[in-house]
């Protein structure tokens, strides 16, 4: 399968890596980084293809008819799905067929079967020995970790000498949202990355290239703060439906007419809590901007906290009613007027 186009502010970064790579300074550990859904992993597909060609075209971009190219572009998902906790595929294209491609991510646990909520250390070292064998192809190896954020810390100290050996031709391409979540030591090792939010104009733009209404695409990019990917996602779908009945239960909460129990209970029957408190996060975050006055401001900052503390919360062995609850508590009135 080919994957899919770049989006104009993807293709920036595309452009600025593939200059490098063409120059010699295209370093052996990068953190591409940028909000969720931006696009990193397509980002980092695409510039995998670029450097595992066997015939480049005289630009450096891939043929697309190599043998390294037809292996990239087979693809297969696990017979299990490998899942991100929200639900999404791990590996949205699937496994790769090409021996030098390592694609890193969430994995099911091989007793249960079901999905990790982190990367564990076994993957980093079975990671780390992959990297120290010889390309099967004869061209260069990229591994692709992605989440980086989401790999247990005690993990990454199995990588530590990877990235401080590292050896011509490979490739280790760290994916993060929260980069600061990295330790320290993994951080300072690795080249950067950095895919933006593109100005309102042109993701307004792509949008309308997707097949969505200009009605519809200023609503959603609006609701997601200029973030396209998720203004695409929630259009999509129901997500601005949803979006619409988190803003309605804050505004319940707010006027003293809503139990937060009651919301907690309903956000969790279908199973769609997450997605709910992502919401209720963008929201509170959104309100903080539109009213700077202080005690506003610090009050919406606590539900924004407690939002995605929940979210955290929704990962563990807490009740999924109860991390709900927790994030709806500071908007009640006294405490989301900051009181």
């Amino acid at each position: 399968m080919n994957l899919p186009a770049l989006a104009p502010w993807q293709q920036r970064a595309y452009a600025q890596a593939a200059e490098a790579l063409a120059a010699g300074h295209f370093g052996h550990a990068t953190l591409i980084t940028g909000p969720a859904m931006i696009g990193k992993r397509l980002l980092a597909e695409h510039l995998a293809q670029r450097v595992l060609c066997l015939t480049p075209c005289a630009d450096g971009a891939p043929c697309g008819t190599c043998k390294a190219c037809s292996l990239f572009a087979a693809r297969a998902q696990m017979e299990a799905a490998e899942l991100r906790p929200d639900g999404s595929l791990a590996h949205p294209w699937g496994h790769s067929a090409h021996p030098d491609l390592l694609l890193l991510g969430y994995e099911n646990h091989p007793k249960t079967g079901k999905p990790r909520a982190e990367i564990v250390i076994d993957q980093i070292r079975a990671l780390t020995a992959a990297m120290g064998l010889t390309a099967q192809l004869g061209g260069a190896q990229v591994v692709i970790v992605d989440p980086a954020d989401a790999v247990n810390w005690s993990a990454w100290n199995a990588i530590l000498k990877t990235l401080e050996e590292p050896q011509p031709g490979r490739y280790l391409w760290l994916l993060a949202s929260s980069p600061a979540q990295l330790p320290a030591t993994i951080r300072s090792r690795c080249q950067r990355l950095e895919l933006r939010l593109p100005p309102r104009a042109e993701a307004l733009a792509w949008l309308r290239a997707r097949g969505h209404s200009a009605a519809l695409a200023e609503e959603a990019l609006d609701a997601a703060r200029g973030h396209p990917g998720l203004a695409d996602a929630w259009a999509a779908g129901d997500g601005l439906a949803l979006r619409r009945e988190v803003v309605e239960a804050v505004a319940a909460l707010r006027r003293g007419r809503a139990v937060p129990s009651d919301i907690a209970q309903r956000w969790v029957a279908d199973g769609r809590a997450e997605e709910r408190l992502r919401h209720l996060a963008e929201y509170a975050l959104r309100a903080a901007t539109e009213q700077p006055q202080a005690p506003a401001v610090r009050g919406l900052s606590l539900c924004f906290e407690a939002a995605n503390r929940a979210r955290g919360l929704l990962r563990t062995t807490v009740r999924a009613d109860l991390a709900v609850l927790e994030a709806l508590l500071p908007w009640l009135p006294a405490r989301a007027a900051g009181g």
